[in-house]
């Protein structure tokens, strides 16, 4: 269940009237999001890498990433627009290969596309002001945490910006 009251899952918390239950942030459109760059301008502000990741969802291997296994204080941002996306406190070790988090930084900065490629049904988790791909999200696997959730996603997605730091956007391991 979301800290936020509405499962992304289609459950809703006891007490819990009306959300969005489209798997959108704040109702925007795919258009709406997608429309601010074009693929030449994200490609030519992309390494190939992260373009890959960001504009294509792909998929980073496990335990290559360099946020999989950092325990460093900071907010996680949105590569490719600088968003502000998750927290290093509600990061946890899910030994998955990926980051892990059992909630983003606040609801509406990050929105949910059901997805079945591959044969797989499951959530994409987009950044909500850019619509790049971050990776997905799954629920009732049994890890102790207070959402039930794992929002695995991919390191080439995010920027930490280390607590204390001067912001720059400069990666911090």
């Amino acid at each position: 269940m979301s800290i936020f009251g509405n499962s992304i899952f289609g459950n809703k918390a006891p007490g819990v009237v009306g959300g969005p239950q489209d798997g959108s942030a704040h109702g925007a459109t795919d258009e709406e999001n997608t429309g601010r760059k074009s693929d030449a301008q994200w490609r030519k502000e992309l390494t190939p890498e992260e373009y890959h990741v960001l504009r294509q969802a792909g998929t980073e291997r496990p335990y290559t990433g360099e946020y999989w296994d950092t325990h460093t204080e900071g907010v996680y941002q949105c590569r490719a627009c600088g968003a502000e996306l998750f927290t290093s406190n509600e990061k946890f070790d899910s030994h998955c290969g990926w980051p892990s988090f059992w909630a983003p930084l606040a609801e509406g900065n990050v929105r949910y596309i059901h997805d079945r490629t591959l044969g797989m049904d499951r959530i994409e988790v987009r950044c909500g002001s850019c619509d790049s791909h971050l990776g997905h999200v799954f629920e009732g696997e049994g890890y102790g945490t207070p959402t039930d959730q794992r929002y695995c996603i991919n390191s080439v997605s995010l920027r930490l910006v280390a607590k204390g730091g001067a912001g720059d956007g400069a990666p911090q391991n």
